[in-house]
């Protein structure tokens, strides 16, 4: 495997980091989490300005060509800074519904509209009692004439509050947990029977609970295959979880410069605790976590084109690699700072809830674990 960034890579990664240090320091993040809107459209428009949003497409969909991997390099800066623009739900979740199954037609409107910066998206798939299993639907898309009528409630839909439209999966045939008749709708999110209630979550950013109520929605709004989405929903969930775990190993690294640098100027007897033997071993620990959750963080991205098995057992495997370096990481940033790095004032309070609430998206460390296993075990039966 190839583990050397292009030249046009790298300029990306140092574009991006000047833009995040000059934009994106802990007091201005404070003050737009804080703010009514949550996050900052003019930086969304300086991304697209500089062809950050429309990276992971190919020419022929409006794009710049590139894939997964430079994904991986926006996502590391992001996570650095601990960004909230909702790079993932949009670009990578929405845009990569339409890349592997949208019609020219909607590849023209949606993903124009995702590289322009003109549109946002928020992903719809989580519903309250279906836990992290993709099948497990009680929302239901049913036949009213040549299109379709939307009725049932997904949870904890993050960026909602920020997007015009919704990618919605949603059941169009057989019972609640079936493989079948899972179908992907993209939705304007102002539409007639669209309902959605707004929360801040605790890592600083926006979900809405969404409820449809008879929404109408045309044909030409079904994404790929009527009941046959499954696998899709599948591809374009692993490829988000690469994408967050690039996230995870930004702000990893930052939390830990943060307690090497703390370590230094926190005196405790009258020396730097730093100059405690198990206070090193502890950081030289997170160092460690933050490297192996690097390292399986690119083989899962470059996993992201081979065989359906190939790219779940990556996928998976990183999810539970990254989010154990995720909590060892966290935690141990916030003992070595002590009861004051839980407070708003330090910067390292908010790396760990983002790197604690990394867990619980797309699949929890245990699931993952399962998965993994289960695919494993098939594979050498």
């Amino acid at each position: 495997m190839d583990f050397n960034f292009t030249e046009e890579q790298e300029m990306v990664r140092d574009g991006l980091s000047r833009l995040v240090r000059e934009s994106y320091d802990i007091e201005t993040r404070r003050g737009v989490v804080a703010s009514e809107s949550g996050w900052r459209p003019e930086i969304w428009a300086q991304l697209a300005e500089l062809g950050i949003l429309g990276m992971p497409f190919s020419e022929e969909d409006g794009g710049f060509g590139g894939g997964p991997v430079d994904a991986m390099v926006v996502m590391q800066e992001f996570g650095k800074g601990l960004v909230v623009e909702p790079f993932v739900p949009t670009v990578v979740c929405a845009g990569g519904f339409f890349k592997h199954a949208g019609t020219a037609a909607q590849k023209e409107e949606h993903i124009g509209g995702i590289v322009s910066g003109e549109r946002t998206y928020a992903f719809a798939y989580a519903e309250p009692r279906g836990r992290y299993d993709l099948a497990d639907l009680e929302t239901t898309a049913k036949k009213d004439g040549s299109g379709y009528v939307l009725n049932g409630h997904k949870a904890v839909v993050i960026g909602a509050p920020w997007g015009s439209h919704l990618v919605v999966t949603a059941r169009t045939s057989g019972e609640r947990r079936d493989h079948d008749g899972i179908s992907v709708f993209v939705i304007d999110k102002n539409a007639t029977g669209v309902v959605t209630l707004d929360y801040p979550t605790v890592d600083g950013r926006r979900a809405s609970e969404v409820y449809f109520e008879n929404a109408a929605i045309p044909a030409e709004a079904l994404i790929g295959e009527e009941g046959k989405a499954l696998p899709l929903i599948e591809r374009v969930i692993d490829e988000a979880i690469a994408a967050q775990c690039a996230e995870a190993c930004g702000a990893m690294k930052v939390a830990h410069a943060m307690t090497v640098e703390y370590s230094r100027q926190r005196k405790q007897f009258g020396v730097p605790i730093g100059s405690f033997q198990v206070l090193q071993h502890r950081m030289v620990d997170m160092y460690t976590e933050y490297e192996q959750a690097l390292s399986m963080t690119y083989f899962a991205t470059l996993k992201l084109d081979e065989s359906e098995r190939e790219r779940k057992l990556a996928a998976s495997a990183a999810k539970v690699r990254v989010g154990q370096a995720a909590h060892r990481v966290g935690q141990d940033a916030i003992q070595i700072h002590g009861g004051m790095g839980m407070t708003d004032e330090l910067a390292i309070g908010h790396y760990f809830k983002r790197l604690t609430i990394f867990d619980s998206e797309f699949g929890n460390i245990d699931h993952h674990m399962k998965r993994h296993v289960a695919l494993a075990s098939a594979r050498s039966a």
